[in-house]
């Protein structure tokens, strides 16, 4: 036999080895984690147990210092990224002999604003508990003493238990379940776990810049949102940007009587109601002027993968009570391709026991704009301020003196979070082939990609400044009632997770 036979026939030969010890190592993945399941479950009670609201310092300190515990524990180098003011990135690196590629692996610790009086009776949001199933969905509490076995349908009930304090276990996990079975990631690692997602990052661009050197990498990897509905992985190759812009109407300078005012005195709930009516139309069509004009339209590829995936409005209707969904017909995954606007909240006076019969002095409203390729955040909200002024308000951006009042007849303030655009990666980048092909090893149907999901990141800022390739790799499920009450994750899910984050860092 020649030399190049040889070499041919070796090759080959190291190929097969290769791809019989990945599967394997994916075997002993799985194992690791039953067999670690205990350790694994009360450090994520204790993690999920600490509170997070983002603009909380005291505990976003707290929730820091833990996920630094997290990595030294498995021997992975850790440091804080701080910006001038801020929460700190958690940061932690591993460089593997010989691995020609590196690949960051980012979740955020912190979580949204909670309000404990909304979440069912004898769950709250910093004292994680199991549930059978989502509470209102007829689940109920599990009496468990630490230790006792769990059972993988269960879910974990707990502020930031699925978003995103999943993605930080599941990353820590899946490294710690390699190394310890004496494997190594094929690529350099880097973790990056942020802890101002939830408040729009608003200095992730100056932790960036002040760390490109420590942040250059081949791929970035989100592990953040939820998989498909059907609970079939998914891979993404967008997010949305997002904004949100808050109002207030003026009315008397003091809460009035109804009866001693009514008819006379303005009242502020009325005219926010009526100015928030007045942007979609009955089937949920944003109305201002130019809100789709800029968009980028989906490309073939993009139309092709979305009509791949499985139908799900049929389902969701059913599940969540909806006779007609918005969107006049168009699917639920083009629907989330396209810019949005979102009333979070309104307020004026008060309802239920504490309603009285006063014309209020303020309504109070939250817009939440999402934003696809194309749409600039500053543009986005410069024609819902304009949509504003055509109703005839007076627009500012701080409390009206006596003054403004008495000279315009509708006066609103409007003033806005920290906000970005949206980001979208070419679904034929190479190396984004090979992590949805590592993910393929641990499913045993297709799995679905997606151009983009609903949920927003700031991923356009990591491609800004870092020139960045990012995709996002969502684990847990659909159902999790991230940014609401009684927020859950399911526990197979979690393992799961586990087993896919531990597939891509060993990709070929």
């Amino acid at each position: 036999m020649n030399t190049k036979k040889i070499l041919t026939s070796v090759i080959i030969i190291n190929c097969f080895i290769h791809q019989i010890s990945a599967q394997i190592s994916t075997s002993k993945i799985t194992a690791f984690r039953k067999s670690n399941e205990q350790n694994i479950i009360k450090e994520y009670l204790q993690f999920v147990g600490i509170p997070n609201e983002t603009s909380d310092t005291a505990n976003i300190n707290r929730n820091a210092a833990y996920v630094s515990m997290m990595l030294q524990k498995r021997g992975i180098k850790t440091s804080l990224l701080y910006p001038s003011v801020g929460n700190p990135v958690v940061f932690g690196e591993v460089k593997v002999p010989g691995a020609v590629k590196t690949i960051i692996f980012y979740a955020h610790y912190d979580g949204q604003p909670v309000n404990p009086k909304q979440w069912s009776k004898g769950l709250k949001p910093f004292e994680p508990v199991f549930i059978t199933a989502p509470i209102e969905q007829g689940g109920s509490i599990v009496s468990y003493n630490d230790g006792d076995p769990v059972n993988d349908t269960w879910r974990l009930s707990g502020r930031a238990s699925a978003d995103d304090k999943a993605g930080v276990m599941c990353i820590i996990n899946a490294y710690d379940a390699i190394i310890k079975n004496g494997g190594q990631p094929t690529c350099n690692i880097k973790f990056f776990f942020e802890g101002e997602e939830e408040k729009g990052s608003p200095h992730i661009a100056e932790i960036l810049k002040l760390n490109k050197q420590s942040l250059s990498s081949d791929l970035w990897i989100i592990c953040d949102g939820a998989r498909h509905p059907t609970g079939k992985k998914i891979l993404s190759f967008g997010v949305r940007g997002d904004v949100n812009m808050f109002l207030t109407i003026y009315g008397p300078q003091r809460p009035l009587h109804s009866g001693n005012f009514g008819n006379w005195a303005p009242n502020p709930g009325q005219w926010m109601v009526q100015l928030l009516a007045g942007m979609k139309d009955d089937n949920g069509r944003v109305k201002i002027k130019g809100f789709y004009d800029d968009a980028i339209p989906l490309t073939k590829q993009e139309l092709t993968a979305i009509s791949k995936m499985p139908p799900v409005e049929s389902g969701l209707r059913n599940e969540l009570g909806i006779a007609k969904p918005d969107g006049n017909g168009q699917s639920f995954m083009i629907l989330l391709n396209e810019p949005s606007l979102n009333i979070n909240g309104i307020q004026s006076g008060n309802v239920g026991s504490m309603a009285s019969n006063v014309i209020p002095a303020k309504a109070e409203a939250v817009l939440d704009l999402r934003l696809v390729p194309g749409n600039d955040v500053d543009r986005q909200m410069k024609k819902v301020v304009d949509h504003i002024r055509s109703k005839g308000y007076y627009v500012i951006d701080h409390e009206p003196t006596h003054e403004d009042r008495i000279q315009h007849t509708r006066i609103i303030k409007i003033t806005n979070e920290f906000g970005y655009n949206a980001q979208r990666t070419s679904m034929e980048l190479p190396i984004a082939k090979e992590v949805a092909a590592a993910i393929q090893t641990t499913i045993n149907y297709p799995l679905i990609l997606i151009p983009g999901t609903g949920g927003s990141l700031p991923l356009f800022i990591f491609e800004k400044v870092l020139g960045a390739k990012v995709i996002t790799l969502p684990l847990v499920n659909y159902d999790n009632n991230q940014h609401a009450e009684n927020e859950n994750v399911r526990l197979d899910y979690l393992w799961e997770g586990i087993e896919t984050v531990a597939a891509v860092m060993q990709l070929k």
